[in-house]
């Protein structure tokens, strides 16, 4: 019986090698997508609240699920853990896809994935809050030198003017620019695709949420959110 040539078989050994990799990485980069989607869905403020019999944050205020909304109905250690909680959800999840990949692709992904969950939650009927936190948290992960840069920004501007909305602002616009300095033009480039996110949800907030409110599906939730209230 005829033997099979060496290099034939070489070359199958290394076409199943490469055919192992490439499903190695798929899965690494579908497992890092739902570790970080299903850490996002957490609703922290939601939880915080709840735990501390305080208003939900959706009746209250813009009616948005974070951190800057809750602060009015909970005390300030209170408000702190959704602070560190939201914020954990993106060095987390982009922790988690350093240790499953190399590729810094899949770790903004991951950090893509988080802010979605964020924004619209599976644990929360997909209603959730800005991603502006789990982004800050994604960021000094993804790149620490161009977020240590623009928080030493935001800090001496509000040590210089006590404005600290617009020293949050100015910190997030030159965040990318910091980071295509430091790193190039493609990661500043997925940078703005994830602040794009939190662009639409707020663009949600302003239009599309008044308009989904006369919607059945959101008499439906506000009826299954009723029915989850105690009753005496």
């Amino acid at each position: 019986m005829p033997s099979t040539p060496r290099h034939l078989s070489t070359w199958n050994v290394a076409t199943y090698a490469i055919s192992a990799l490439q499903c190695v990485c798929v899965s690494a980069v579908l497992l890092a997508i739902v570790i970080s989607y299903v850490l996002g869905s957490i609703p922290v403020a939601d939880l915080v609240t709840r735990r501390a019999g305080a208003p939900n944050p959706r009746d209250v205020g813009d009616r948005n699920p974070g951190f800057w909304n809750s602060r009015s109905v909970l005390t300030r250690n209170q408000s702190l853990v959704v602070f560190v909680g939201d914020l954990l959800k993106g060095v987390i999840s982009v922790v988690a896809a350093q240790e499953l990949s190399d590729d810094w692709r899949v770790w903004f992904l991951a950090a893509g994935a988080a802010m979605i969950g964020h924004a619209w939650p599976l644990f929360a009927r997909f209603s959730g809050g800005r991603s502006v936190l789990t982004w800050v948290g994604a960021a000094i992960v993804l790149s620490p030198l161009p977020a240590a840069f623009c928080v030493l920004m935001f800090v001496l501007f509000w040590a210089a003017t006590r404005d600290f909305s617009h020293g949050v602002k100015i910190g997030v616009v030159l965040y990318p620019f910091a980071q295509w300095y430091a790193y190039g033009a493609w990661q500043a480039a997925a940078t703005g695709v994830l602040m794009s996110i939190i662009g639409l949800r707020f663009a949600m907030a302003v239009g599309f949420d008044s308009i989904r409110a006369a919607t059945p599906f959101a008499r439906w939730r506000d009826d299954a959110a009723h029915d989850d209230e105690p009753r005496e």
